[in-house]
């Protein structure tokens, strides 16, 4: 099974990196894919330049050799359909089972995807938990036909992920790390905090892009 992890990376810090990599190990994924995005269609524009996302990303997988960046998404223009992406993936990986990892909160908004159905026809898709959000509040989340579709889905049991090639919701317990990067945002200027949230390089490296920036 290939892992998925997307997102803006804006910017990438260990709430990031050590959930994917709890995620590759419990469900022994043979491969974990970090997937920036170009243009987030389901929210705001991101911070950090592409080429500045791109930078920190590898800044803080350089040590990981068996992760791999994929720049797909960023090298299609038009919004960041993840539905696109999982169709190249699976044109690409047509015997491996696409593994999409997303937080309880994503998951919460999931109705207002792009194509949001057909990803079930693509991939897996494994919930992770996230400070703040319930798993016990999931059926309040969605209206009776959405939460019947997803319902059937969903399942605590990762071995039952690997008796088909998609369509079920992995509800995934993962150590949570209170960290966003809007945090890290508001907090730049506290090196003591942002060594804590982010691998020093990269933090050195955003610092770097602010003062060029200045």
């Amino acid at each position: 099974m290939i892992g998925i992890f997307g997102g803006t990376f804006d910017p990438v810090h260990y709430g990031h990196i050590k959930t994917a990599f709890s995620v590759k190990q419990a469900l022994n994924l043979s491969q974990l894919r970090f997937i920036p995005n170009r243009m987030p269609p389901h929210r705001a524009q991101p911070w950090l330049s592409v080429e500045q996302r791109l930078q920190l990303l590898r800044a803080a997988l350089k040590d990981y050799p068996d992760v791999i960046i994929d720049e797909r998404e960023l090298d299609r223009h038009g919004p960041s359909y993840m539905v696109d992406t999982l169709a190249s993936l699976k044109q690409e990986f047509p015997q491996e089972a696409l593994c999409l990892v997303i937080g309880l909160d994503a998951f919460f908004g999931i109705t207002r995807w792009f194509k949001w159905r057909a990803l079930f026809d693509l991939c897996h898709l494994v919930v992770i938990d996230r400070p703040g959000f319930d798993r016990a509040s999931i059926a309040q989340q969605f209206d009776a036909a959405d939460y019947a579709f997803l319902q059937q889905r969903m399942t605590c049991d990762v071995n039952t992920l690997t008796a088909r090639d998609s369509g079920r919701i992995l509800l995934q317990s993962v150590p949570q790390l209170d960290i966003s990067s809007t945090m890290i945002r508001d907090n730049l200027s506290h090196e003591e905090l942002m060594v804590q949230w982010m691998p020093e390089p990269v933090y050195k490296k955003l610092r770097g892009f602010i003062n060029d920036d200045r």
